[in-house]
């Protein structure tokens, strides 16, 4: 495993993040192909194994029981210290109105209870899941640095949105002497790069780390275009982003590089995005056994220039989704 720092803060994590939102009680209605705890614990005793420690979870995961089952992974399969932990707040969790959106008394309310459910008294890196609109920036930003304040989180990162409004709650932060965000959760892959346009320089610039979401597009370029039907293909209405016929050469660029290569071609596509400078830890969910061996051999595949102009090529502009 590589470690590196989160942007150019002091925060060390390891360059592949597990992500949680695979993890969950499916009786809450979240998603039908959630982990529990017990299918879980082979997930967990890899992440460990292989020396990753930064986990991600939300609070919306789940509708909470993904923060549950990672304090308890925490608590069984390594230690508090050992993991750098995240979570997020801004989906609803309940109706009232503290239960959702990035008011002082949502981000108070939600991060008493994520830590609740987490089992420890404070997260290393609390992100605003997206941007709100019905609430102003310099409330969201105060709110957050008064938790940093009170010692319920370390630092402090922002999820999909347009790069204006993230330079605009990173310029309220420092107005004010207020804690800035570290990093950026943003979709990227090779089925969506509009983040290069303006989101990833202005990362670059201000020194914040880029922890991609959705590396692999949903696992849509980790096996041929032809299969399509896995069990989240069909109950994950999130997968629809990645079905055009039109992303159907990115898909067959990759597989030929991949076959080319003889290594399998989620090691080839996360490879593309470890790639870019401005990225800290593409964030992974992990199902099946292999798919976080897969994940760190990507950090010791090197692309050439030529399998990148050939991965890259097919791209066609397309709006963002998932603001």
């Amino acid at each position: 495993m590589e470690y590196t720092r989160l942007g150019t803060s002091g925060l060390r994590v390891s360059r592949i993040a597990l992500g949680c939102m695979s993890f969950g009680d499916t009786s809450r209605g979240f998603s039908e192909w959630a982990l529990d705890d017990d299918a879980a614990e082979p997930v967990f005793r890899q992440a460990v194994e292989l020396g990753i420690t930064f986990w991600d979870t939300a609070n919306v995961y789940g509708y909470g029981t993904s923060e549950e089952i990672v304090g308890r992974a925490i608590k069984k399969y390594t230690s508090r210290e050992d993991v750098v932990l995240a979570t997020k707040v801004f989906f609803p969790m309940h109706g009232g109105p503290g239960g959702s959106g990035l008011s002082r008394k949502a981000i108070l309310e939600q991060i008493d209870a994520s830590l609740t459910r987490l089992g420890t008294d404070y997260v290393d890196l609390y992100q605003i899941h997206r941007f709100d609109p019905q609430t102003p920036i310099e409330e969201t930003m105060e709110a957050l640095h008064d938790v940093v304040r009170a010692g319920k989180a370390r630092y402090l990162g922002a999820s999909s949105m347009w790069a204006w409004q993230f330079a605009e709650m990173q310029h309220a932060a420092e107005l004010n002497g207020w804690t800035p965000f570290v990093s950026m959760q943003d979709q990227y892959s090779l089925m969506q790069r509009e983040e290069e346009r303006e989101m990833l320089p202005l990362l670059e610039h201000q020194g914040v780390g880029s922890i991609p979401w959705s590396p692999l597009a949903k696992g849509r370029l980790t096996r041929p275009w032809s299969d399509q039907q896995t069990r989240r293909a069909t109950t994950d209405p999130l997968q629809s982003r990645y079905s055009g016929e039109g992303d159907r050469p990115i898909v067959d660029a990759v597989q030929r590089v991949a076959e080319a290569r003889g290594v399998p071609m989620a090691q080839v596509a996360l490879a593309w995005v470890l790639s870019n400078p401005v990225v800290t830890a593409p964030i992974v969910g992990a199902t099946k056994p292999h798919h976080l061996p897969d994940a760190v051999a990507a950090l010791e595949l090197e692309l050439t220039e030529e399998e990148v102009a050939a991965l890259e090529e097919p791209y066609t502009v397309r709006m963002p989704v998932g603001y």
